[in-house]
C-alpha cells in the first residue's frame, strides 16, 4: 500500500508495524510523537484517517483509502469543528474533556478523537456508512490512542 507523507514533516517508518515517528517542531512540543493509525484501514468501510494538530491544523500523519479525498483539507475543517467545540465547553463551563466527536453525513462517518494526553492532537477517520460498523470504528480509534507515544 501507498502511504501518502506530509513533505513538511519527517516522518520515519518502522516498516515491521508501519508505524510512523512524527517528528515536529520542537517548540510545538510534538518531538517524537508516535501514532500508528495504519490498522484503521483494515476497518469497513475505510475512506480515510490522519492525525492533526488542532493548534497549525496541519496534518501530521495519514493514511488513504479513497483517493479522492482530501485528508488535509478535511483536517484544516475539522480543526475548526473541535476548537468550536472548546469554545463551546468553556462557554457552558463544563469541566470535561472530548472524548470523541461523530459527524453522521447522508453516505459517510467522519469521527474526531482528541488524545486524552495531548488534547490539541486528534484522530480523524472517515468512512462510508454502508460498510462500516461505526462501534468497531470507536474500538479501534481508542486502541490507537492507548498505543500512541506522545
Amino acid at each position: 500500500m501507498t502511504c501518502a507523507v506530509v513533505k513538511t514533516f519527517a516522518l520515519q517508518w518502522d516498516r515491521p508495524k508501519r508505524t510512523r515517528d512524527v517528528a515536529t517542531n520542537s517548540t510545538q512540543g510534538r518531538e517524537g510523537m508516535k501514532i500508528d493509525i495504519s490498522e484503521l484501514a483494515n476497518l469497513d468501510g475505510f475512506i480515510g484517517a490522519c492525525v492533526v494538530d488542532s493548534e497549525t491544523a496541519l496534518t501530521l500523519t495519514k493514511e488513504q483509502g479513497h483517493s479522492g479525498f482530501d485528508l488535509d483539507a478535511a483536517a484544516a475543517g475539522n480543526t475548526e469543528v473541535v476548537r468550536a467545540k472548546h469554545k463551546a465547553m468553556k462557554a457552558l463551563k463544563l469541566k470535561d474533556s472530548i472524548e470523541d466527536i461523530l459527524i453522521t453525513l447522508g453516505t459517510q462517518y467522519h469521527l474526531i478523537r482528541p488524545l486524552a494526553k495531548t488534547p490539541s492532537i486528534f484522530i480523524y477517520l472517515a468512512l462510508d456508512k454502508k460498510s462500516a460498523s461505526l462501534g468497531m470504528a470507536r474500538v479501534e480509534l481508542k486502541k490507537v490512542e492507548e498505543f500512541a507515544s506522545v
